[in-house]
């Protein structure tokens, strides 16, 4: 191997072999705890130290660096502290995940960190709205993220880099090549000889180093990164190296040919950078025995004060509070004068208004620019707000979701349209394992809304009519509000947008132009969690949102003589329980109505509370009146007869007669 120190002084090389040598130091104290049975689990980045830690020393300490599991040399090179990181893997109350979750699943905003999460690629979007956010903020930065040679068979890996491309973001997408995903070689991973050679396809640069060089990967990512800050745009770098433990220490080394262990071990990046430095005089075997004496005495002293670290102690209140950032919502009332609207012009008003009040608010969604969106809401945005804060994305939900995500994290609110609430499958991942996690995980904001162009009565088929809000309500971490009328659409949009966490804003396209109400032009908030009770009355109570609630009207129109309780849940998570209880303590008979299939929808969810909290107050059987379990047909009549308000007669009628 053979190093070129260019104009490197000998301070210089000598802290390139210290921040080289700890984390393998690091790396054989957690084998020997391993052994000793004393760690459970760890992932090993032996002989790839120098990509982590070249890299990590060319980045500028203010810039975002996401790595992976093999990466300790990021940690390491960032100054965490050795403890602190022994506790995290530990489960340790004092870890950055409280004992949560392991590994490097966790971020730090202090070392400028993004920890990945199981599930390989999503990292690579977020590193998207990192970088978009620091080009939005005019800062002159460069954002590094790590992938492995695996990972790169996945979408996120192709969402990503070309956002990236298409947007001109300053994004470092470094590959780590060492030749296994678990056990499956390259050969059975991708067809192309070189994964650099995908650079090609993206319109973008692409560079392939060797790895195990120190030096070579310190100097090109500098270079690489100095242009970038300057002339912002992605490039795609191919690190060769070699894994020389396991996946896991677990699962062995077996199918590995011998002669690659041979070959590698003789690029052993530690190895080399200590020889070339004593062959330049730098260093002797003496200061090398004393360097490795006194980071062994650190090492050990560090690791045993971990474990001397108080376990998480269960609070199951603490646990449910930290699933979400830390708000306190309070409701703005509205002033001003009020319009007659429609359904859609008060969620575009809102959004005209939530972006004129947060200058750091980016809209994000496929033709939402110039066109104005697939139901013109964004119209006229554009030339209001500037195509920086108005994004036409490319087709790629997940990239965007995740992109979403790393704004906020580098202090932005973004805003995604889905186009139709049934895409929102192609960003599954980014939105109940990212999005919804992040804060549980270590503590980070996610200040992200998702908009859901939702629901059935258009004759749109079984692609573009779903109801898929149950999908979202049963994950921890994401608020969901469904609106059914203009002037709760636009308050809970600017509630949403206002709250930082992550909030899934259902929106029924049926409402859009067929509803219409007064609604305040200026500024307010509806408070997400509050139902609105629409009618009062004794007989029964008819629960319900979205499309629901104007079924449910309609019916107590045509029934005057009906005395019912009308509660409109206007949020489904969370959701007004004392409403609820209230609704069935006055009338002792429910009904639970929405537009969704009846098997596991959201008033599954109502009926089992109802009936473990209430069951005292009840007259009858909780009753659910949903749409039929099957896809949604196309044909207007098979439309009609699979919906729940072909069933609200007969279900009602059940009701009163028990």
């Amino acid at each position: 191997m053979t190093f070129d120190r260019k104009d490197k002084d000998n301070v210089s090389l000598l802290n390139f072999y210290l921040q080289l040598l700890y984390p393998r130091m690091v790396e054989e104290k957690m084998l020997i705890l391993l052994r000793q049975g004393r760690i459970g689990k760890w992932f090993s980045g032996i002989g790839q130290e120098a990509i982590a830690v070249g890299s990590t020393m060319a980045m500028k300490a203010s810039e975002y660096i996401l790595p992976m599991h093999r990466n300790l040399g990021v940690f390491t090179s960032r100054n965490v502290p050795l403890t602190k990181l022994m506790a995290q893997w530990q489960g340790k109350a004092s870890g950055f995940t409280k004992g949560r979750d392991r590994s490097f699943h966790f971020g730090t905003q202090e070392h400028k960190i993004i920890g990945m999460i199981s599930h390989l690629g999503p990292q690579l979007a977020i590193a998207d709205g990192i970088a978009l956010a620091d080009v939005l903020a005019g800062e002159k930065q460069a954002t590094l993220v790590f992938s492995g040679e695996g990972a790169t068979s996945e979408g996120d890996f192709h969402e990503a880099i070309n956002v990236a491309a298409v947007w001109n973001l300053p994004v470092i997408f470094l590959i780590e090549n060492n030749g296994y995903a678990l056990s499956t070689p390259v050969n059975e991973q991708f067809k192309c000889k070189n994964l650099v050679d995908k650079a090609i396809g993206y319109g973008i640069e692409g560079f392939k180093v060797d790895g195990n060089n120190i030096l070579e990967v310190y100097d090109l990512i500098d270079g690489v990164a100095s242009r970038m800050r300057e002339n912002p745009r992605p490039v795609l770098i191919e690190c060769l190296t070699f894994r020389m433990r396991g996946h896991e220490e677990a699962s062995g080394t077996k199918y590995v040919p011998k002669e690659l262990f041979e070959e590698w071990e003789k690029k052993d990046p530690v190895r080399n950078f200590e020889q070339y430095l004593l062959d330049q005089k730098i260093l002797n075997t003496d200061t090398i025995a004393e360097i490795k004496a006194s980071l062994k005495t650190e090492i050990e002293n560090e690791v045993e004060n971990a474990f001397n670290e108080a376990e998480p102690q269960v609070n199951n209140e603490r646990e449910w509070n930290d699933m979400y950032f830390p708000y306190a919502e309070t409701a703005t009332v509205a002033e001003g004068p009020t319009k007659d609207v429609r359904y859609l012009d008060a969620i575009s008003d809102g959004l005209r208004l939530a972006m004129q009040k947060y200058d750091k608010l980016v809209l994000m969604g496929q033709d939402i620019a110039e066109y104005g969106g697939a139901f013109k809401i964004t119209e006229g945005f554009v030339e209001e707000f500037g195509k920086d804060r108005v994004r036409n994305t490319p087709i790629c939900e997940s990239a965007i979701v995740g992109t979403a995500l790393g704004l906020s994290i580098n202090g932005y609110k973004a805003m995604m349209e889905m186009q139709f609430a049934d895409f929102v499958t192609c960003g599954f991942n980014q939105i109940v394992n990212n999005l919804a996690k992040t804060h549980y995980r270590w503590g980070e904001k996610a200040d992200v809304v998702i908009r859901m162009p939702t629901g059935a009565g258009t004759g749109a088929g079984p692609f573009h009519s779903q109801s898929n809000e149950a999908w979202f309500t049963k994950t921890p971490g994401l608020k969901v509000v469904y609106p059914a009328f203009p002037h709760d659409a636009k308050g809970l949009l600017l509630a949403a947008i206002a709250d930082p966490n992550p909030v899934m804003y259902f929106e029924h396209k049926y409402l859009y132009r067929s509803l219409h109400g007064l609604v305040p032009q200026g500024f307010y908030t509806t408070e997400i969690g509050k139902a609105n009770v629409l009618r009062h009355g004794k007989q029964c109570c008819i629960i319900t949102y979205g499309l629901g609630v104007h079924w449910a009207l309609s019916y107590l129109d045509q029934n005057p003589d009906l005395s019912a309780m009308l509660v409109d849940l206007r949020s489904l998570q969370p959701w007004d329980k004392e409403t609820v209880a209230h609704a069935v303590k006055t009338t002792g008979r429910v009904l639970i109505l929405h537009e969704d299939t009846l098997s596991c929808g959201f008033g599954a969810e109502l009926a089992a509370w109802i009936s473990e909290h209430c069951f005292k107050y009840l007259d009858a059987p909780v009753m659910r009146c949903a749409s039929s379990d099957t896809a949604i047909p196309m044909n207007k009549a098979l439309e009609d007869s699979f919906l729940a308000k072909t069933r609200l007669k007969g279900t009602i009628r059940r009701l009163l007669a028990y």
